[in-house]
């Protein structure tokens, strides 16, 4: 019992409503001692009256009145005049007295453990103010068998009644525990086996019911858990799934880039401009999406290879980028600009970096067309001791702040129709194999910028 929460209540609360009533049963029976003594003063002088009516009364009849009263003398003080009223032999002599007139809590209470505590009968003079003005001082001598007696009976009683009420509470207690604490408890435990046993199903997330404040926000709070975890597993899911259908779909698709790689061979060999312009650009575009295709396949699942370092010229891959882009863009007033060192030479996986800033100038051109406003789009890139610095620069309207709180997970930073979530998640990842950051350092109604921060110490 003593290892379940009711069971502890039900134990802790027997103990202290003891502990409890043992404090209170020290006052009471010093209290009770009081008025005991307080009750044969008053005895006697009761029976001291019938000495004050008849100045001469029978030994016999006086006998019986210290016998009544459970005293032997009776000294009464009237008029300064201090005089024994009735008197009869004690067993033994005095051996303490004791002044109710001036005895204090802590005196009645160290008095009545004294007594009751020692076992012995002993002759005691008790002195008090009498009833009603009778006199001025009021002294008998009494036995303290029964005084004894009397105490340990009411003590008993006392004890008694303690037990019997720290019984009735400590249960009354342990049904209101477990009706207001352990069965919501219970409850939510329950609900926890019953999620583990299923955790991708929503049906079993808990549905906060309680009113104990306390363990309502412990229901809230693991319904918070519980759904974000939910999520994450639907998302892992569904993420598994992408993987798998990326897979299948790159293994068709890379039988059709061989066929196409296959003709852009032949479009080599053409004698018209604007093919031979166009031809080696479309030959290094194929040949991305072939490797693409290639990297899926070999790993089977939506996860990116380690990048492959190289030192590579920035300025000839962005012109690459942009000229893409600027065949995409078609007839809109859309304008491309540069800003790159031209012997800016970076140390970085050149496919991955080419897909990032591909990606980042798509969703920038994508963005303003479809805002149907004239716009520019602007590379820029700078170095400093540790880090090189890229940075896109677009006029167009800025990310909605639907967008900006999920912009790097995947599914869920997409704005655009049609857009899977995923290009952002992706260009993330594939900055950080690198070691370094991709953040969103501006974005409002005139225009979004993001900077890609590249460390040299790595890379050298």
């Amino acid at each position: 019992m003593f290892n379940t929460l009711s069971g502890r209540f039900l134990i802790l609360t027997t103990l202290f409503v003891m502990l409890a009533e043992i404090l209170i049963f020290v006052p009471s029976v010093a209290r009770f001692r009081a008025d005991y003594l307080q009750d044969r003063l008053e005895r006697a002088q009761i029976a001291s009256l019938a000495l004050l009516a008849d100045d001469m009364i029978a030994p016999e009849l006086e006998a019986e009145l210290l016998e009544n009263a459970e005293v032997y003398n009776v000294v009464l003080r009237r008029d300064e005049m201090r005089e024994l009223m009735l008197s009869s032999t004690p067993p033994d002599a005095v051996t303490t007295d004791f002044d109710l007139r001036e005895a204090n809590a802590m005196v009645l209470i160290r008095d009545a453990m004294m007594r009751l505590f020692n076992p012995t009968p002993e002759v005691i003079r008790v002195i008090g103010d009498p009833v009603r003005e009778g006199g001025l001082v009021i002294e008998i001598t009494m036995w303290t068998s029964k005084l004894r007696a009397a105490m340990i009976d009411y003590g008993v009683n006392i004890l008694l009644l303690s037990a019997v009420i720290s019984v009735i509470t400590a249960l009354l207690l342990f049904l209101a525990v477990q009706s207001l604490i352990v069965r919501p408890i219970k409850g939510v435990v329950g609900n926890m086996k019953a999620y583990a046993a299923d955790p991708e199903d929503a049906r079993r997330i808990i549905a906060p019911a309680t009113s104990v404040t306390e363990l309502r926000e412990a229901e809230v709070t693991l319904r918070s858990l519980q759904t974000d975890l939910t999520g994450a597993l639907k998302q892992k899911e569904r993420l598994a799934q992408l993987g798998g259908a990326v897979a299948r779909i790159s293994h068709d698709l890379r039988n059709v880039l061989t066929t196409a790689q296959l003709f852009a061979d032949r479009m080599e060999t053409s004698e018209d401009p604007l093919v031979k312009r166009v031809g080696p650009k479309l030959m290094n575009s194929i040949s991305r999406a072939v490797s693409l295709c290639e990297n899926t396949l070999a790993f089977g699942k939506a996860e990116e290879p380690a990048p492959t370092m190289n030192r590579f010229n920035l300025a000839e891959l962005t012109a690459d980028i942009i000229e893409s882009e600027r065949l995409s863009a078609g007839d809109h007033d859309l304008s491309f600009a540069e800003d790159i060192p031209a012997g800016l030479n970076l140390r970085a996986d050149p496919e991955q970096l080419y897909r990032v800033l591909s990606n980042l100038v798509r969703n920038a051109r994508q963005a303003i067309v479809a805002s149907g406003k004239p716009g520019e789009i602007a590379l820029q890139a700078s170095e400093t001791e540790t880090d090189w610095l890229i940075r896109v620069v677009d006029t167009g309207p800025g990310l909605p702040k639907s967008s900006r709180d999920h912009l790097f997970q995947p599914f869920a930073g997409t704005s655009r129709k049609g857009g899977s979530g995923l290009g952002m998640a992706i260009s993330a990842e594939l900055v950080r194999g690198h070691g370094g950051t991709l953040e969103l350092e501006r974005t409002d109604e005139t225009g979004t910028t993001f900077v890609i921060t590249l460390p040299r110490a790595i890379a050298d």
